[in-house]
């Protein structure tokens, strides 16, 4: 079980447990908590289907031009299975509070982490594909207490971190429909059950499209949201007369990750369930998928903390819902294209380097107040550079707050 401390026991969730007579009572609680401890027999199980990899054939001198090269692949395969472990990564998460609960029919996990701050800001942060919630363990802690990490206390948030429903232990999901708008109501819904009437929002990736949409659904609870990561626009592009250098050079790799990087994302949006065997049974197989994007392509391989890289790979294996997370794709289908409804939600935008958004093409879907840029970082911000990400954020819901 989790251990007993000071901002856990400030936590209202682990308090309403804590006040039921029964374990019955404790049964029919809006919030459970929740436990990280993966069977010893499913670690030996994955160890035993690394070592019997069937590799297949490749051709020499390629890279990444063809995909995941094989010798960057079993490298980090072997560390997978000799070097990394689980166990040391698992009671890291496991630090964290962390609860379930049920909303709309479907199990959702999440870490809820109070400050010690009184006037802390409620802040909700979302994750994307093909991440989870421990690709942002290291922001929630500067996030939730300034002070215990030489900030400002003023900038305090009580942190609400859901993993996506189908993705690792909000998975799988037991139906069809979960797309961004309805996870952008199921949160809606958990801030609510979680006491919190004023809150802001932050995403990346899929987060960067639920966040706004949760600012949409909820504009009289959201006093702002923050996005890193691809912005979405509205429908329609700006003309690119209008457009710097730089901004055209941005819209022009955004073209071009249509045509050469999209692959995943196709595959993902109309076959996932074909996709999801393969994934299931081998995990050399879904390191390698998961590889695709993390390592950028091939540009950013080996930049990444290999580590954080297979706990959010190690997620996904144990809980089998690499298929599960994918099917987001094909659910929120309808959602690209489509012209957003107004939102007056003040919003504000972290660009590092190699996430080709563009400010006027994000102002078509978006109340952009806050635009920064960064020539570091990446897709994976909260990762590779967690500092500037939470200076980021905390600039940004100064001026809402």
């Amino acid at each position: 079980m989790l251990k007993k401390g000071k901002i856990i026991m400030n936590d209202p969730t682990i308090k309403q447990l804590h006040d039921a007579k029964s374990a019955a009572d404790r049964d029919k609680a809006p919030f459970q908590i929740f436990c990280i401890n993966i069977p010893q027999a499913d670690i030996d199980d994955l160890h035993a289907r690394l070592a019997s990899t069937r590799w297949p054939d490749e051709l020499a001198g390629v890279g990444w031009a063809y995909g995941v090269p094989q010798d960057y692949l079993k490298e980090t395969a072997d560390y997978w299975l000799n070097g990394y472990d689980w166990r040391k990564h698992e009671a890291r998460l496991n630090r964290f509070p962390q609860f379930t609960t049920v909303i709309d029919g479907q199990r959702v996990h999440f870490l809820h982490v109070r400050s010690p701050e009184r006037d802390a800001l409620p802040l909700i942060i979302s994750h994307g594909w093909p991440g989870s919630v421990a690709e942002l363990t290291n922001i929630i802690g500067p996030l939730a207490d300034p002070r215990g990490h030489g900030g400002d206390p003023s900038d305090a948030f009580h942190v609400v971190a859901p993993s996506l429903p189908g993705f690792g232990f909000s998975g799988p999901t037991g139906e069809p429909g979960w797309d961004v708008w309805r996870i952008a109501r199921a949160w809606a819904g958990l801030m609510d059950r979680l006491g919190y009437t004023r809150y802001g929002a932050q995403g990346g990736d899929w987060g960067s499209s639920i966040s706004p949409e949760l600012g949409r659904f909820a504009p009289d609870r959201v006093i702002g949201v923050h996005l890193n990561g691809p912005i979405t626009p509205g429908t329609g592009e700006p003309s690119t007369e209008k457009l710097t250098k730089t901004e055209q050079a941005r819209l022009a790799n955004i073209q071009r990750w249509r045509m050469e990087r999209s692959g995943y994302a196709a595959i993902q949006s109309t076959r996932p369930q074909t996709l999801a065997y393969g994934l299931a049974d081998s995990p050399v197989g879904q390191l390698a998928w998961n590889l695709e994007w993390f390592a950028g392509y091939g540009d950013k391989a080996g930049v990444l903390d290999r580590d954080a890289i297979l706990t959010n790979v190690s997620i996904y294996w144990f809980t089998n819902t690499a298929g599960s997370a994918a099917r987001i794709y094909r659910e929120s289908a309808a959602f690209w294209g489509t012209k957003p409804a107004p939102s007056g939600v003040p919003t504000g935008a972290a660009v590092f380097a190699g996430d080709p958004s563009v400010r006027r093409y994000a102002e078509l879907g978006h109340n952009i107040v806050h635009w920064s840029e960064f020539d570091q970082g990446g897709h994976f911000a909260a990762m590779e550079t967690p500092d500037l990400l939470v200076d980021d954020i905390r600039a940004f819901f100064r001026t809402v707050r």
